[in-house]
């Protein structure tokens, strides 16, 4: 059993001395490296992105004034049509008929203006040769008191007939109106949106035809954040400068739902002057110009502002590091070790950078690529080797 047990012992060294001998190397110590940079301040713009619905400057309700069956749809959805243009006919029958009531009416009341005058004519006249026969002591004062009375019930005739003729014609005039009512043409320029009616309808003034976006010119309604005014708008503003602020205010750009950027830029034309309680923000406005057309009432996107952010410290996104509600940087001590650190941050939405508020200073050097990787009090920094 000895001798077993030598020869074993002895294999094992002849295999120990054998590895040996193929020359393999065994695995050293790597140190690992990391990226770091100084922090420092500069100035950088900031792409401020706001949920926006375009509207039409001039969109427009389209809706009948009188009641009647729909004859004549004449524009089709999404039609370009011009201020003037018509837009829909309704049956003008009854309307026609009405105009033609009107004005036998009006003939009617004026001829009885005419007799009406012709009577006062006479009873004037009457009047008049009674009262010189009543100065020659020919007729007596009842006679001319008589033909006096009957002069003045004559002249009341005429005003109560010149009223007939006034309110006859108000009545032709109300109904040409309504009959012009039964043609409806577009108040604005624009495209016609969608038409939930079609030709044989009964449609009265609370019935909806249609809508006619005025898109010459469209407005991006969004909401800005209150601080955001403060900081870049209203800081020292005035009443009387409020204009004078949003023309310096640089121009925004739209995005579409798709990512694809409208090739207008436009200007911010309007700020409300009350703040929403419940959301904290001022309602805006930004003016884009539509030349072709491309742009429609209701369309969703963003509204790009670039908000210019002077003399800011502004680190790479990757240096900081998300631990439950706080954002770490490891900031690295003058002995190459690394000490994490709580920071307050904005991000600036490019997708790289965060703008650090609170918990660096100027000429720190913090931990840039690797900072995940970086355990607290671990040496980040070592001199380079040397080659030979």
């Amino acid at each position: 059993m000895k001798r077993k047990e030598l020869v074993l012992l002895i294999s094992i060294l002849w295999i120990a001395i054998g590895v040996a001998s193929c020359g393999l190397d065994m695995p050293k110590e790597v140190k690992t490296s990391f990226e770091t940079m100084n922090v420092k301040k500069q100035d950088i713009t900031i792409p401020m992105k706001f949920s926006a619905r375009l509207k039409g400057q001039a969109d427009v309700t389209i809706t009948p004034q009188v009641s009647g069956q729909l004859m004549k749809i004449c524009v089709t959805e999404g039609q370009q049509i011009t201020k003037g243009q018509v837009l829909f006919v309704i049956d003008s029958r009854n309307a026609q008929h009405e105009v033609e009531a009107a004005r036998a009416n009006l003939q009617a009341a004026q001829a009885n203006l005419t007799a009406a005058q012709a009577q006062a004519n006479s009873a004037k006249l009457e009047f008049e040769s009674n009262k010189n026969l009543f100065d020659k002591k020919i007729v007596s004062s009842y006679m001319l008191e008589n033909s006096r009375n009957n002069y003045n019930q004559a002249l009341a005739a005429v005003s109560q007939a010149r009223a007939s003729v006034a309110q006859a014609q108000s009545a032709v005039n109300r109904a040409r109106v309504n009959l012009g009512f039964c043609t409806i043409t577009s108040p604005v320029t624009g495209v016609i949106g969608e038409i939930p009616v079609r030709p044989g309808d009964q449609v009265s003034p609370a019935s909806h035809l249609t809508i006619v976006s005025g898109n010459t010119n469209m407005d991006a309604e969004f909401s800005v954040t209150e601080a955001i005014i403060e900081s870049q708008v209203q800081a020292g503003m005035k009443a009387d400068e409020k204009d004078k602020h949003l023309a310096e205010m640089p121009d925004v750009t739209f995005l579409m739902k798709n990512g694809t950027e409208y090739k207008h830029k436009g200007r911010i034309t309007s700020l409300t002057g009350v703040v929403d309680a419940a959301t904290g923000s001022l309602g805006a406005k930004a003016s884009f110009p539509n030349p072709d057309g491309h742009l429609f009432s209701g369309i969703q996107g963003t509204v790009v502002l670039p908000l210019q952010r002077k003399d800011v410290m502004v680190i790479p996104q990757n240096a900081v590091v998300r631990l439950q509600d706080r954002s770490l940087v490891y900031k690295v001590r003058a002995d190459s070790t690394a000490t994490a650190v709580t920071v307050t941050t904005q991000d600036i939405g490019n997708g790289k950078d965060f703008i650090v508020t609170s918990g660096l200073n100027v000429g720190d050097r913090i931990v840039t690529e690797g900072a995940n990787n970086v355990q607290e009090g671990q040496k980040v920094l070592f001199p380079e080797v040397k080659k030979d």
